[in-house]
């Protein structure tokens, strides 16, 4: 089983390495763990997103059936996350919106676009334990 330790391992395509930093570090403000010509890693909310140089990307952006992102634990964490989107002014695909308004598995969600159409979903349930 994955322990606190351990890092999610996602990889995406991207047209080019320096948005891709930009987007990611300058944007989201991750970490910029290594960079090669071919590709760059990311310390992604404490996951590892690798971002592969390639001219095999998305047509058209979509977030389904094909996103990644992050579920925060706590209303706090996903609102400061709004802010910087805004102060930033990060490219938002949809949202911010809540989604199953009234049931058991309301969460507020927003969808960005990274420089190569990747789609990313932050989200926030109001019951934390069905996160999962």
């Amino acid at each position: 089983m994955r322990e606190t330790h351990d890092a999610c391992h996602i990889a995406i395509p991207a047209r080019d390495l320096d948005t891709a930093v930009a987007f990611y570090v300058d944007g989201l403000g991750v970490k910029l763990a290594r960079r090669y010509p071919d590709r760059v890693t990311f310390d992604f909310f404490g996951d590892q997103l690798v971002c592969h140089l390639s001219d095999n990307v998305p047509a058209e952006v979509s977030a389904y059936p094909r996103h990644f992102g992050v579920t925060f634990a706590k209303r706090a964490d996903f609102n400061r996350l709004l802010r910087v989107v805004e102060f930033r002014k990060l490219p938002v695909l949809a949202g911010p919106s809540v989604r199953f308004e009234g049931m058991a598995e309301e969460h507020r969600q927003v969808f960005l676009t990274d420089p190569s159409g990747n789609v990313l979903e932050f989200k926030q349930y109001e019951d934390p334990r069905l996160m999962y």
